[in-house]
C-alpha cells in the first residue's frame, strides 16, 4: 500500500527530481569499467517517504531492489546538499503564486518529541523524565503553512530559537511585509523577546504569564495545528536519526508535504488539472 496518495507524491517527486544533479547509470570511475547499475533516485526517494510516514527503520523498508545502506548513503548526500530546504522553498513559492501566503500574521511555537537514539539534536527532555528528546521551533503564516522549522536539543529554551526561526522564514519566503504581527504563547513573555521583535520592526502579540489564555484566542492556534500535522509523520514523532543534517532533511520534507497538501486542498475548488483528486481528504 502506498505511503502517500499519488496526487501528493507525484508533484513532490517531480520538484525534488529537478533539484537532483545528473548521475550516470554506471560509475565511470570503476577500475574494471563496469559496476552494478545505480539504483534510481525515485526508488530511493519512495523508500525515504515510507520511512518518514511510518517511522520505520531502513532495514524494515529495504528490499531486493534497494538496500538499507543505499538509502542511508543517498539520504546523507541529499541532506548535506540541503535539498529538502530547497524543496520546501519551491512549495512555498507555488503556494504563494496560486493561493497567496498570509505573511502579515506569523505564529511561532516549539514542540517536543522523542529522540531515543541520541545524536546532534537530542537532549534531556523536561517533559519526559529526562529522556532523549528533540525540540523543533516552527513558524507559520496566518493559515498554518510552515515557513521555517528549526531543530535543537529538547533542553533548549524557546526564546533562544525565536531569532533563528524568523531568519529562516525570511530566507524561505523572501522579505516580510512592513506590518507583521508575531503571535507567541506565554513562554515568550519576557523583555528580551519583545526587544528582539522591536529591533526587527515586528509587532508582538504575546500571551501574558499568570493570565488564562485559551489557545483559540488570537491567531496562535494555527501553529499548534501545524505541529499536529507534523506529528502525523512517524519519523518526526519519534526521531531515531543522529545526524543533524538528516534530522533537518526529514523536518523540511514533512513541511514540504504539508504545504503541498494544503495547496491541493485550497486549489481544488479554484482550478482544474489532470489528476485532480476527487476527494478533499488527503492523508
Amino acid at each position: 500500500m502506498p505511503a502517500l496518495p499519488s496526487s501528493l507524491l507525484t508533484p513532490i517527486w517531480v520538484q525534488f527530481a529537478a533539484l537532483l544533479p545528473d548521475r550516470p547509470e554506471y560509475d565511470p570511475a570503476h577500475p574494471l569499467g563496469c559496476h552494478r547499475r545505480r539504483i534510481p533516485d525515485q526508488v530511493v526517494f519512495e523508500h525515504v517517504i515510507h520511512a518518514l510516514v511510518h517511522g520505520s527503520g531502513y532495514e524494515r523498508i529495504a528490499g531486493p531492489g534497494c538496500s538499507d545502506r543505499t538509502i542511508r548513503r543517498r539520504l546523507a548526500d541529499w541532506a548535506s546538499a540541503g535539498l529538502a530546504q530547497q524543496l520546501h522553498a519551491l512549495t512555498l513559492a507555488a503556494y504563494d503564486n496560486m493561493i497567496g501566503l498570509q505573511l502579515h500574521d506569523i505564529a511561532v511555537d516549539g514542540a517536543l518529541t522523542k529522540a531515543p537514539c541520541g545524536g546532534d539534536r537530542a537532549g534531556r527532555s523536561p517533559v519526559d523524565r529526562g529522556k532523549g528528546g528533540l525540540k523543533r521551533s516552527t513558524g507559520t503564516e496566518a493559515a498554518g503553512i510552515p515557513l521555517a522549522v528549526i531543530s535543537a536539543p529538547a533542553n533548549r529554551n524557546d526564546n533562544a530559537l525565536l531569532e533563528a526561526t524568523l531568519d529562516t522564514a525570511t530566507q524561505q519566503t523572501g522579505p516580510l511585509p512592513d506590518d507583521v504581527t508575531v503571535h507567541l504563547d506565554r513562554a515568550y513573555d519576557n523583555t528580551p523577546t519583545r526587544q528582539r521583535l522591536h529591533d526587527r520592526g515586528l509587532h508582538g502579540q504575546i500571551a501574558r504569564k499568570g493570565l488564562p489564555a485559551p489557545i483559540q484566542v488570537g491567531k496562535r492556534w494555527v501553529v499548534e495545528r501545524t505541529h499536529s500535522w507534523m506529528n502525523g509523520y512517524g519519523k518526526i514523532r519519534r526521531c531515531t536519526e543522529r545526524n543533524a543534517q538528516v534530522v533537518d532533511f526529514y523536518l523540511y520534507l514533512a513541511a514540504a508535504l504539508i504545504t503541498t497538501r494544503q495547496l491541493i486542498r485550497q486549489a481544488r475548488p479554484r482550478y482544474r488539472w489532470d489528476g485532480r483528486p476527487t476527494t478533499r481528504r488527503l492523508k
